[in-house]
């Protein structure tokens, strides 16, 4: 018998590491630049100022949906052929859905850990069916409603391996941030370096999730019978 289209967690992983290691050279210089400031601005707030520690939490939130944005659209890119990508046609076309990808991003974390922190279960259902709603919002240009619908319409019936990589995925990207960040603990020898290696902790990490978004939205769109919905607008790029 037939059992149909599977989708492999391994390799997931593989095209995953092996999209970081093809785009290192646009990955990571373009995330330690960002995540700079936020270790910049942290690390002042850390002295004790509740309205720099604020900043740097909304810089944060920013930065991170900002650089998620500009991973899938390098990948979108990539699948269409294109050899290079410059930063500022990643920025160009991620900013006029980053308010969208914004308010995705905090509507998905906050349901996910409230269903992890008080039933868990539902937190890792909630991970799961929005594993995707990166390049629902970032590609197909779907509205926050619509890109909640449209990831959960392509990891219908794919949840155990959606959840697997994504598990791997934030397992191995919180592993290098708290190793590098223990790192840069122990031979910083002043504020400087504490921020320097933050930025290295976030910037080495940062890809990998949404890289993992992103092979899984084209994954998903080659395993599913049914197209994209006649509604969903042109990519772009």
């Amino acid at each position: 018998m037939n059992p149909g289209p599977r989708l492999s967690v391994g390799e997931t992983l593989n095209e995953v590491l092996a999209l970081y290691q093809q785009h290192f050279g646009a990955l990571i210089p373009v995330a330690f630049w960002l995540f700079l400031a936020v270790s910049i601005v942290g690390g002042l707030g850390g002295d004790g100022g509740t309205a720099l520690l604020l900043a740097a939490a909304v810089l944060a939130l920013a930065v991170g949906t900002l650089y998620q944005g500009m991973v899938v659209t390098l990948v979108h890119s990539a699948r269409l052929g294109r050899r290079q990508t410059s930063v500022g046609e990643l920025i160009g076309s991620v900013g006029p859905v980053l308010p969208t990808l914004i308010a995705t991003s905090v509507l998905a974390a906050v349901g996910t850990l409230a269903g992890l922190v008080f039933f868990i279960v539902p937190g890792c259902i909630l991970l799961t069916i929005w594993a995707v709603i990166a390049p629902a919002v970032v590609i197909e240009r779907r509205d926050l409603s619509g890109a909640f619908r449209r990831s959960q319409q392509l990891t219908s019936g794919f949840g155990w391996p959606v959840f697997g990589a994504v598990i791997v995925a934030n397992l191995v990207a919180g592993i290098a941030a708290i190793v590098l960040g223990n790192v840069g603990e122990a031979i910083a020898g002043g504020p400087l370096l504490r921020i320097v290696f933050g930025a290295l902790a976030a910037t080495f990490a940062a890809p990998i999730s949404a890289l993992v978004a992103a092979v899984l939205y084209y994954r998903l769109l080659e395993l599913k019978p049914d197209p994209p919905p006649a509604d969903a607008p042109p990519p772009v790029l």
